[in-house]
């Protein structure tokens, strides 16, 4: 639990730590998944063992596809960053899991529930007030639409992991964020140029953003989900964007209007009764309340 909550922490800091890098979003990321793909690739080699079972090529070739979507995914994510705030672009970026539940039935044959409904129309609600309260300025509109491309790449990048199976966890990570890279260092270069300047400046925050928040960050992450319900698994993750806010909002000095605030708790709000409700009423099926007796 430990790993598991440190590890959302970290990653609820990476638009704090964006922040401090005078770089475009684009080459942020490429930095950022290149010195992740280095630690991780290290830690794999350190932590492998000899009795490995070897992986599905088709459950590689889906992480490869997850993880394209991934780096696409962060570029949109860093470009919101500095368009429209940490805040808003980690609220927009988060209904990508909820996205999922909603399509759950066409893309996993999963029933949808009444409660994951309910918690789904709770999120679009609270969206769209953080979306119609978020800036007056030109760069809200193309802001907002970079949030909510790197929450459709992310739900892109949950759909090919979810069906990629016969890839542990350490290594599925170190292929995702492998293809993160290549992807976001193509595109980059494809459409700005391979060149790239780097400030002084701005090392420190490129190799805390790149090997603690991405690389062990992540090894943190998947290192820890075999230990731990999927129940705590799916509360507990909503710490990500809660943190980022609350940081954004003590570190960068950004303020939400009370309209946004509102808007944060029905997000937040509706994810996690989307995601707690229906494991609750399984539980209280298998196990029913009895009236006491006196």
């Amino acid at each position: 639990m430990l790993k598991f909550l440190s590890s959302l922490i970290l990653f609820g800091t990476n638009g704090i730590v964006a922040a401090q890098i005078s770089l475009p979003s684009y080459e942020i990321v490429v930095l950022r998944t290149l010195l992740g793909s280095l630690l991780l690739g290290g830690i794999f080699l350190f932590c492998r063992k000899r009795s490995n079972r070897p992986s599905s090529r088709r459950g590689l070739a889906l992480i490869i596809l997850s993880g394209a979507c991934l780096g696409i995914s962060w570029m949109f994510l860093f470009d919101a960053y500095i368009q429209i705030g940490v805040g808003t672009s980690t609220l927009i970026y988060y209904c990508a899991p909820v996205v999922v539940m909603a399509l759950s039935p066409l893309l996993f044959k999963e029933r949808l529930t009444r409660a994951a409904l309910v918690g789904f129309a709770f999120v679009l609600v609270g969206i769209v007030v953080v979306n119609g309260t978020g800036g007056q300025d030109g760069r809200s509109g193309p802001g907002i639409a970079s949030a909510e491309l790197s929450a459709l790449f992310f739900v892109a990048m949950v759909v090919f992991s979810k069906k990629a199976e016969g890839v542990d966890g350490l290594k599925r990570s170190l292929v995702q964020i492998v293809a993160a890279f290549v992807v976001s260092a193509v595109a980059t270069g494809l459409l700005h140029g391979f060149s790239m300047q780097v400030q002084p400046a701005d090392v420190i925050p490129i190799l805390v953003l790149g090997l603690v928040n991405t690389g062990l960050g992540s090894y943190l992450y998947f290192s820890s989900l075999g230990a731990l319900k999927a129940q705590t698994i799916a509360v507990c993750g909503y710490l990500e964007p809660v943190s980022a806010v609350v940081m954004a909002s003590l570190f960068l000095g950004e303020v939400m209007s009370p309209l946004q605030v509102l808007g944060a708790v029905m997000v937040l709000a509706g994810a996690t009764f989307g995601e707690l409700a229906p494991q609750l009423s399984r539980r209280m099926h298998r196990h029913p309340v009895q009236a006491p007796v006196h």
